[in-house]
C-alpha cells in the first residue's frame, strides 16, 4: 500500500509552523460557523469552499473571506492545497463526500452524526486506513477543553464515587426537512441525541450491560423525542433524553457518593459547578473563553497531522463506530429507519 498519509506529511506538515487548509463541502450554516472559526485562527484557514453551484460558492467565499470557490465538490478535491476537507454535508451525504474525499487522496474532518448507519462508517474508517489517510468525526464536544476540566474533577474525588449520570438536550425544530425527512437521516437521535450519548461515553466508557428506550416519532416516522437509560458495567446508571420538539434545559448532571456536578449545556459548556453534600454550592468553573468552540476540533486534527496520526486521540474511529452501532440499535428498536439502511454501499470505486 502506498502511504499516502507519510508522502503528505513530507509534504505538507513535518514542520510546525504550517498553516492548514481547510476546504469546506457544503455551503450551509454549519459550514458557516466553520469559516467564522477558522477565520479566528492562526494555525489553520478557511481556505476553499465547495458547493453543488458556483453562484453559492461564490456567495460564501465573498461573504466568509474564503480564498477559493467552488461550484464542484470534485474540484475542491482535485485542488493539490487542501490540507483537509470539512464535511459540511447533511448526515444522508456523508458517506458519499467522504468517500470521493479519501478517494481523491484527501485527510477528512466529517460532522456528526459521521454517517447514516453502522456499515457506512465502518466501510469509510476501512477505506481511510487502506489509504493510510487521517479521518475524525467532527463531534465537537469530544475536543473541548471541559472534558479534561470534568475527568479532572471526578478523578480528584470531589464528588465521590459517580452513580448517576443525566443529560437532556432539546431544540423545537418546528418542521425542518433535516429533521422530518427520512432521505436526509431525520429525527433527533443523531442531531441531538448523538450528544447525549457522547457526553456519558465521554466520561464513563464502561461496558453497557442493559438498555432501555422510548421515542416519540412524527408522522413521517422519524424520531422526535426520545429517552435512552444505560446500564454500566462499573454501575453507572445514564438518563439520556433528546428532543427536537421542544426546549429542553440541555443540562448534564454527573451525581457522586459526596456531590455533583452540573455542565450547563451539553452541546457547548460554558461552565461547570460543584457541588457537595446537600447541594451545598462550592463553586462555578468557567471553560476557557472561544471563538465558537468548533476551533479545538480543527487544532486537534491539524496537530494529528503533524504527528501523523490516522485518527484524533480525542475521539478515536473505534469510539466513532461504537456510537453509530448503538444509534443503529436504538433506530431498530424504534422502527425507525433511512432509505440507505436498505441500501447496498458502493465498492471503493463508487460503483454497486
Amino acid at each position: 500500500m502506498e502511504n499516502t498519509l507519510y508522502n503528505y506529511l513530507v509534504n505538507n506538515f513535518m514542520k510546525d509552523g504550517k498553516i492548514m487548509r481547510v476546504g469546506v463541502v457544503g455551503a450551509g450554516w454549519i459550514a458557516e460557523k466553520a469559516a467564522i472559526t477558522l477565520n479566528g485562527l492562526t494555525t489553520c484557514e478557511c481556505y476553499a469552499i465547495a458547493s453543488r453551484t458556483q453562484e453559492k460558492a461564490d456567495a460564501f467565499a465573498k461573504q466568509w473571506n474564503v480564498k477559493k470557490a467552488y461550484g464542484s465538490y470534485a474540484e475542491l478535491y482535485a485542488d493539490p492545497d487542501v490540507d483537509l476537507v470539512y464535511v459540511a454535508t447533511p448526515h444522508s451525504h456523508h458517506y458519499e463526500v467522504t468517500r470521493d474525499a479519501l478517494l481523491a487522496g484527501k485527510p477528512c474532518l466529517v460532522e456528526k452524526a459521521f454517517m447514516a448507519n453502522h456499515a457506512q462508517s465502518a466501510a469509510i474508517v476501512e477505506l481511510a486506513k487502506e489509504r493510510g489517510l487521517f479521518l475524525a468525526e467532527a463531534i465537537w464536544t469530544r475536543y473541548q477543553p471541559a472534558v479534561k476540566m470534568v475527568r479532572d474533577l471526578i478523578d480528584s474525588g470531589r464528588i465521590g464515587t459517580p452513580r448517576l449520570v443525566t443529560a437532556t438536550l432539546g431544540y423545537s425544530m418546528g418542521e425542518k426537512p433535516r429533521i422530518m425527512r427520512p432521505d436526509l437521516c431525520g429525527g433527533a437521535l443523531l442531531d441531538l441525541g448523538v450528544y447525549a450519548l457522547n457526553f456519558a461515553r465521554m466520561f464513563f466508557p464502561a461496558d453497557i450491560v442493559n438498555i432501555e428506550s422510548q421515542c416519540v416519532k412524527s408522522a413521517t416516522g422519524m424520531d422526535l423525542t426520545n429517552a435512552i437509560s444505560l446500564v454500566l458495567a462499573d454501575g453507572m446508571l445514564c438518563n439520556l433524553q433528546s428532543s427536537a420538539a421542544c426546549v429542553g434545559d440541555n443540562i448534564g448532571v454527573i451525581a457522586g457518593t459526596d456531590g455533583n456536578l452540573i455542565i450547563d449545556n451539553i452541546n457547548n459548556p460554558q461552565k461547570i459547578t460543584v457541588n457537595t453534600h446537600d447541594h451545598v454550592f462550592v463553586e462555578t468553573i468557567p471553560v476557557p473563553q472561544q471563538i465558537t468552540g468548533y476551533e479545538y476540533q480543527f487544532i486537534a486534527c491539524r496537530d494529528a497531522l503533524i504527528k501523523g496520526l490516522l485518527e484524533p486521540i480525542e475521539m478515536p474511529h473505534a469510539e466513532t463506530l461504537y456510537i453509530m452501532q448503538l444509534m443503529d440499535d436504538l433506530r431498530k428498536k424504534w422502527g425507525v429507519r433511512y432509505p440507505m439502511d436498505d441500501q447496498p454501499l458502493p465498492d471503493k470505486t463508487g460503483v454497486l
